[in-house]
Parts: C-alpha cells; sequence; structure tokens
C-alpha cells in the first residue's frame, strides 16, 4: 500500500507515467469509467477548498466511484478533539482511499501512517500540495510537450506559496530548467526551497520586475498574495496588488507562452486575459482531474 505525501515521492518515470495514463484517460473516456467500480474515496477536507474537493470526487466519480467525506473541520468529530490518527483509522473501516487537506503541515503524513488505506495529501498549509504540483506537471506536457528545456517564471507570494515550492521542487529533476522569480521582497522564495536549486546546479534569477523577464519565460506561474497566511492585515493590504496581469504587459511576452495560476485568483490576472490563448488556468483545472484519476489508480493498483 502506498500514500502521496510529498511530490518527491514519486520519481521522474512515475510522474510520466502519470501524465501518459492523464492523456490516455483524456483519449479514452469510456474506457476508465468503471474501473473504480465499488471503490470508495473519502475526501477529508480540514480546510476550504472548491477545486482540489471537487476534482477529487469528480475524478473518482468518472472512475466509476463512490465519495464520501466533510468539507470542513467543523462537521467533523476533530471539532470534539479526535485526533488525526483516529480519523484516518476511522475512515479506513468505510473508505478504499483518503484525500486529506489540513491546515496544519505534516497531519496528512501522520494520517497515513495510521491509516490501513491510501492517504493523498490534498495540501496541508504552506508545505505540501503533491497534486497540483502533478497538474502543474500534465498542463506543462501538454501545452510544451516536454519537461525539461524551459525557463519558468513564478510571480507573486513565493514565500507562502506551497504549490510553487512544491512546482520548483519537482521541476528542479529536470535538464535545462532556468527558474525566474518575480516577488516583492518580504514575499521572497523561503531559503530552504533554493538550497534545492543550488544542489541541483540550476540557474535562476531574483526580481521585483515582472516586466523586465517577461520576453524570456515559456511558461509564467501566477500567484495570489493569500490573505490567510499573513498575521498582518497592514502587510497584506500594502502587498496584495504588487503584480496585476493585465493585457499590455504581455506585449513583449512570446507567442506560445503559457500563463497558469493555481487558482483561486483574486485581482492578480485581468480578466480580459482570459480570451488570451496563452492563458492555461482553466485547462489546468481541468487537467488535475484527470491527473488526479491517473493517482486514484495507481494508488488503489487498479488495472
Amino acid at each position: 500500500m502506498r500514500s502521496l505525501i510529498d511530490i518527491l515521492e514519486l520519481d521522474t518515470t512515475e510522474i510520466q507515467q502519470l501524465i501518459d495514463k492523464a492523456n490516455d484517460i483524456i483519449a479514452n473516456p469510456v474506457k476508465y469509467s468503471e474501473k473504480c467500480k465499488g471503490k470508495k474515496l473519502a475526501t477529508l477536507f480540514f480546510e476550504p477548498s472548491t477545486r482540489t474537493r471537487l476534482s477529487f470526487e469528480a475524478a473518482m466519480y468518472e472512475l466509476g466511484g463512490n465519495v464520501l467525506g466533510f468539507s470542513e473541520a467543523q462537521s467533523s468529530s476533530a471539532a470534539k478533539g479526535e485526533s488525526i490518527a483516529d480519523t484516518a483509522k476511522t475512515t479506513s473501516c468505510y473508505a478504499d482511499i483518503i484525500a486529506m487537506r489540513h491546515p496544519k503541515e505534516g497531519a496528512p503524513l501522520v494520517a497515513a501512517m495510521n491509516a490501513s488505506i491510501p492517504v493523498i495529501n490534498a495540501g496541508d498549509g504552506g508545505h505540501n500540495h503533491p497534486t497540483q504540483t502533478l497538474t502543474d506537471l500534465l498542463t506543462i506536457y501538454r501545452e510544451k510537450g516536454r519537461l525539461d528545456n524551459l525557463t519558468v517564471g513564478f510571480c507573486g507570494d513565493l514565500k507562502f506559496g506551497r504549490t510553487v515550492h512544491s512546482l520548483i521542487n519537482a521541476l528542479s529533476r529536470y535538464e535545462n530548467i532556468k527558474f525566474v522569480l518575480v516577488s516583492p521582497v518580504e514575499l521572497k522564495l523561503p531559503s530552504y526551497v533554493k538550497e534545492t536549486l543550488k544542489k541541483n546546479n540550476l540557474e535562476y534569477v531574483q526580481t521585483t520586475d515582472l516586466d523586465s523577464v517577461m520576453p524570456e519565460l515559456d511558461i509564467l506561474y501566477m500567484t495570489r498574495v493569500q490573505r490567510e497566511r499573513f498575521f498582518n492585515e497592514e502587510d497584506y493590504l500594502r502587498l496584495k496588488d504588487s503584480y496585476i496581469l493585465r493585457p499590455e504587459r504581455l506585449n513583449t511576452a512570446k507567442a506560445d507562452l503559457a500563463i497558469m495560476h493555481p487558482l483561486p485568483r483574486v485581482n492578480e490576472i485581468s480578466v480580459e486575459i482570459d480570451n488570451d490563448p496563452r492563458a492555461c488556468y482553466f485547462k489546468q483545472v481541468l487537467n488535475g482531474k484527470y491527473i488526479r484519476m491517473a493517482l486514484i489508480l495507481k494508488l488503489l493498483e487498479v488495472e
């Protein structure tokens, strides 16, 4: 039995297998429509989520399985003080696989250590979000046909953005990747993530100026400045509008730039860009369902 807590638990061969499987699901949905018949996914979401929870649920339903669970801590026994370990052991009696989101870093790992069924980390605090990373990798692969030889720009909140940290860790294993890190000084990429870049001898540039680096980017990964990660409202208000992507900012961008965003967006990408063929963030949402289908099949050892 295997769980997925951190993207680095999957090697690049396994990631490619998941991407290939997701592409096959996209091409042949009927072939997969009953692969998980009789199986149940438990969605244990202790923190609000729209995309991730609905994506997991849609994935399981499209595989012919069923879903049970809760969407906030208050509607679970956690509100009575039940431990994560006990919740995991209890849920193992009812379901075949768990997807868990939790505000505390490490909570899904504790669940995986105590569950008797596979656990998928669906986001733990500012720490990890491996299925978002798989979504991002599938999107990059479908847009670019490769996961190497790319210049990838990350813009916005690079300090608290778990999606950014996970994707950088994942891409660090591919050849000839260059990272461009665009953020306010206060929201710079943490030093422990930069250590990964240095360890892998990866080229990276840090800047506060998005416009100056726009022409060289193959991928632009926008993020919102996350109000919920700030201790101080004044800091949030001061930084929240640091980078807003408007059409005129794309005048110097490559014709085949892929604009990505893990969503939800607040105002950091103008809605005018939604109709630009380079906008990939809603394709990303759809790709998330397919890669989660592939992952569920892998962890349940269905095939």
